[in-house]
């Protein structure tokens, strides 16, 4: 049975007389991956981005659920979104240290829970049990998303020695290293090549089952959208058009028009 994990309620904003987003309705599932499409300046980004806290919307309520609690995220600053809500995201450009190791990036991630049990650099300067504890969990974890990424052997690989498609999915490793309730992706499937998009694939659907949270994704890729989404919601200049499953989506006529395009009539080929 399908637990909602996050409810969006008549969202909307705008920016000066500009309306961005408007009125926008939606439910994404746990342990679902639901995708949001559309034309470029659909209103895509500006999801993500008040979701994330980046942007305080001018309208509706975006409730996220979490161990029991129920977390409005629309009132929060963007860093308690991210760590008490628990709401991760990755990004268009990619934002790896690329002058750090693999290993590092994915350390590094972490450093919330390991300043918490520092007590803020007191006990890690002075290397008391619980900041080595802490320490030795950190690495655990981050070999833990290694060996998902096949990518033990090369952990002290600096990161800007990967290749594009390892970075991609490295940086989602690192988001997945917060321990995330909703990882939220954007394009993560962008530059990447046909077997580079496979193992992307790959990865998201392991993350969806087996880590059990929820994955929205921002993404242009249909190959992408259609092969792993389990649900989708199509926007058109900040309005919803269509709300369903892919083959639902594939077949409503109004996001042939608006975003995968009209049919050429019979006989018009050359």
């Amino acid at each position: 049975m399908s637990e909602p994990l996050l409810e969006v309620t008549n969202l909307s904003m705008r920016f000066g007389g500009l309306s961005a987003i408007e009125d926008l309705s939606f439910i994404a599932n746990r342990r679902e991956i639901t995708a949001i499409i559309g034309p470029n300046g659909a209103g895509k980004t500006t999801v993500f981005n008040c979701l994330t806290g980046f942007y305080r919307p001018t309208g509706g309520s975006m409730i996220l659920h979490r161990d029991g609690q129920r977390f409005a995220l629309q009132r929060m600053e963007d860093h308690r979104i991210a760590r008490i809500a628990g709401v991760a995201r990755t990004f268009q450009n990619i934002r790896l240290f690329v002058g750090m190791t693999i290993l590092e990036n994915l350390v590094v991630a972490q450093h919330a829970q390991l300043m918490r049990a520092s007590i803020f650099s007191v006990a890690g300067l002075f290397g008391f049990s619980p900041y080595r504890r802490a320490e030795k969990a950190a690495v655990a974890k981050a070999r833990f998303w290694l060996d998902k990424l096949g990518l033990t052997d090369r952990a002290d690989t600096v990161a800007g020695g990967l290749s594009y498609g390892d970075r991609r999915r490295l940086e989602i490793a690192r988001a997945m290293c917060t321990d995330p309730t909703l990882l939220c992706l954007d394009e993560p499937a962008a530059g990447l090549n046909p077997n580079e998009s496979e193992l992307l694939n790959e990865l998201l659907r392991a993350i969806r089952d087996e880590q059990r949270i929820g994955l929205l994704l921002i993404e242009h890729d249909m190959k992408v959208v259609m092969g792993i989404s389990d649900h989708i919601v199509v926007l058109d200049h900040g309005n919803k058009i269509a709300d369903g499953t892919p083959d639902e989506v594939r077949a409503d006529p109004t996001v042939v028009r608006a975003y995968l395009g009209e049919p050429e009539p019979e006989g018009t080929g050359e």
